[in-house]
């Protein structure tokens, strides 16, 4: 089993800077992908950035400049580097792992997530 624990979230104002962090413990051999997923009140859950062990990331056309993804397959730690946020940047993060397998990766197992409020 994995366990997937969250940290960084927090109030910022618009046009701030905020990093979070993720790091997984347990039976962590079989990861080989991890991600922050968002969800805002009212919104489904969506996928801002995912990473795999071989360096390969990608990102939600929103968040594309802004945002960077990074993560060490060793320890199995994931960061998301947030710049310039915006109001519509208000969620809860959840980090995601997974495995990644030619071009498909799925997730199966998320933190309990991370709430992020940027006030205008």
């Amino acid at each position: 089993q994995v366990q997937l624990v969250e940290s960084g979230g927090g109030l910022v104002q618009a046009g701030d800077s905020l990093r979070l962090s993720c790091s997984a413990s347990g039976r962590t051999s079989s990861i080989n992908a991890m991600a922050w997923y968002r969800q805002a009140p009212g919104k489904r859950r969506e996928l801002v950035a995912g990473i795999t062990s071989g360096g390969s990331t990608n990102y939600v056309d929103s968040v594309k400049g802004r945002f960077t993804i990074s993560g060490d397959n060793a320890k199995k730690t994931v960061a998301l580097q947030m710049n310039s946020l915006k109001p519509e940047d208000t969620a809860v993060y959840y980090c995601a792992a997974g495995t990644h397998y030619g071009t498909s990766t799925t997730y199966n197992t998320w933190g309990r997530g991370t709430q992020v409020t940027v006030s205008s």
